[in-house]
């Protein structure tokens, strides 16, 4: 007699709720019903609009390259045909983790079997004078981006971005593409300081300062002046940068209000293990706002990027279903920016590496960063550079120690690399 997989030894008679109809939310939703649960699934958002994908906020949608609808994760009528109840339009207020129930806003209970929290990352606020302003833009939604998009287009207008992260960047790039002046002011002394240190974020200083961008770094946003519309920004420094539209990009801060009223452990998120699975049993997380244990990192890391909730939904989904998982992808991010396209695979953060070796010049926009910690390659980065993720990663899960030199030279193989 075949044996059966955890999957179909799943009573159908359960119910599966999953809390933010995310990237993520919607992946494993997909899941539980690819590996054949046939029981409930309800899936809960915040927001009317059914679960689409983050990049294009930032990137196509917002450069007027990509249509609304390409962002979705689903056509509208998939959910229907898949036995998905799909709640859009109401917030999850409290979780009972005894009676297994999920209070909603609209006064709907939900009793389940087992739990998914998919809530996301929320953008961190500026407090400062003047934050109040019309005028002034945070970046998390469709709906953020649509308006940001209507405020960019018609061009000619002063930006001002406070944050060169991953979404000032981008979206100061959105900015130029429409022929705007675009000012960034950042408080590190580099772009990306905190995610690539100051070796490669010096090159995207570079990159940014070609295209017209005026970068104010080692200074912060003390906070805007403006009757009722923002019209300057006052910096740390005390300048006053004339500013028409202000886009903030400092960060997020992960949705764990829920997790932390019911009790869950939380810590820069949910704290889950590498199967996905809180201090509750039958409560799990993943995306943006899992705080999840890495066995080959060994040590939990959040990671805020697209493919963690493309691959953490699917993930947890299996967990949820009694499979043994253990999630030890890699942490995996890409960005455009003007001509420059590049893959990031690994956490190179300062304090994590003690050298960079760059194979190829940067100063030809094409070439691969390596983070070294230890002689062993801890992050890897091409830079429109195309089909080396695979070695890039394989180099990183290796642990072994390599050879600089031969690292730095093209005609190596990276697969040659290791042992």
């Amino acid at each position: 007699m075949a044996q059966e997989t955890p999957s179909q030894q799943t009573p159908s008679g359960e119910t599966f709720v999953i809390v933010g109809a995310s990237l993520a939310g919607a992946k494993a939703a997909e899941t539980l019903r690819e590996e054949g649960f046939g029981g409930r699934i309800v899936l809960i958002g915040e927001e009317d609009e059914r679960p689409y994908e983050r990049p294009p906020l930032s990137k196509d949608y917002l450069l007027g390259k990509q249509e609304r609808d390409k962002a979705h994760v689903h056509e509208a009528g998939w959910y229907e045909r898949n036995g998905i109840e799909l709640r859009l339009g109401v917030r999850a207020t409290a979780v009972d983790r005894i009676g297994h129930r999920v209070d909603l806003d609209d006064g709907d209970r939900l009793t389940y079997d087992k739990l998914l929290l998919t809530t996301g990352a929320s953008p961190r606020r500026l407090k400062v004078p003047g934050a109040e302003l019309q005028g002034i833009h945070y970046l998390r939604s469709m709906e953020d981006s649509a308006r940001l998009r209507e405020t960019l287009e018609p061009g000619g207008r002063r930006i001002v971005v406070a944050g060169a992260g991953w979404i000032g960047l981008e979206t100061a790039a959105a900015a130029r593409a429409y022929d705007n002046e675009v000012t960034v002011i950042e408080p590190e002394p580099t772009p990306l300081h905190s995610s690539l240190g100051p070796e490669v974020g010096g090159l995207f200083a570079d990159l940014h300062r070609a295209h017209g961008v005026n970068l104010r770094l080692d200074q912060g946003v003390a906070g805007f002046w403006g009757a009722g519309q923002v019209s300057a920004v006052v910096t740390s420094g005390g300048a006053e940068i004339p500013a028409d539209v202000v886009i903030v990009g400092i960060g997020v801060r992960p949705n764990t209000e829920l997790a932390e009223a019911a009790g869950l452990e939380v810590s820069d998120g949910v704290l889950v293990d590498q199967s996905l699975r809180t201090s509750d049993p039958d409560v799990f997380a993943a995306g943006d706002v899992a705080g999840a244990y890495h066995p080959l990192l060994g040590k939990r890391i959040r990671v805020e990027h697209w493919a963690n909730a493309l691959n953490g939904g699917p993930a947890a989904a299996r967990s949820m279903l009694g499979q043994a998982v253990s999630y030890e992808r890699l942490p995996y991010f890409f960005t455009d920016q003007y001509e420059l396209g590049m893959e990031l695979s690994g956490l190179p953060a300062p304090g994590e590496y003690d050298d960079v070796v760059f194979r190829g010049e940067p100063e030809s926009g094409e070439y691969l960063a390596f983070w070294l910690s230890g002689g062993r390659v801890a992050a890897g980065m091409n830079v429109n550079v195309w089909d080396v993720t695979s070695d890039i990663q394989a180099l990183i899960r290796a642990g072994e120690r390599v050879d600089a030199a031969r690292l730095a030279d093209p005609k190596v193989p990276l697969a040659d690399l290791i042992h």
